[in-house]
């Protein structure tokens, strides 16, 4: 997609927005049902993916790691960012790898320790760019990758969340 193309899809949207805040919140929603033994299966709107336990929890490892599947939506979003600011920004970019890596330590998640906490205690994420900008141009693509992933914003800067249960 050429720089022009995406002001051009993008430019009404905007504007909306601008004139009508209340336009640009959206609701995402992500549904998943308790599926066979420790599962839980998730519709993406691609199709189901069953999630379970990762081997270091007891898993089989032959269903998705949830832990996995957050670093995928990480490596999405900002591939997805990237090409979209290297488009608008007119870098070409001849390819990239988008890599995440997080660092867990499964004592916390399973009991074992309650000084250790539950979650990632660290993510890298790594961009290996095949371009031939100048080194100025990848700062600003980086920077501007960086202020635009919704996820990786979202990991930052925690958002308020609620837990709400219902019985039947």
């Amino acid at each position: 997609m050429k720089s022009e193309e995406l002001r051009n899809l993008q430019a009404p949207l905007k504007e909306k927005y601008r004139e009508d805040s209340g336009a640009a919140m959206v609701t995402l929603r992500a549904v998943g049902a308790l599926g066979q033994g420790v599962t839980c299966r998730v519709d993406t709107g691609q199709g189901l993916v069953e999630a379970g336990l990762h081997p270091a929890t007891g898993g089989t490892g032959l269903a998705a790691c949830s832990g996995d599947m957050l670093l995928e939506a990480l490596v999405a979003c900002a591939g997805v960012t990237l090409q979209a600011v290297a488009t608008a920004l007119e870098i070409e970019l001849k390819d990239a790898t988008i890599t995440a890596e997080g660092d867990l330590d499964f004592r916390g998640t399973l009991g074992v320790s309650k000084e250790v906490p539950v979650g990632f205690k660290n993510i890298r994420l790594n961009f290996d760019l095949d371009t031939d900008a100048t080194e100025e141009q990848i700062a600003t693509l980086i920077r501007l990758t960086d202020r635009y992933c919704v996820i990786k914003q979202t990991l930052v800067n925690s958002p308020e969340m609620d837990i709400l249960h219902t019985v039947k």
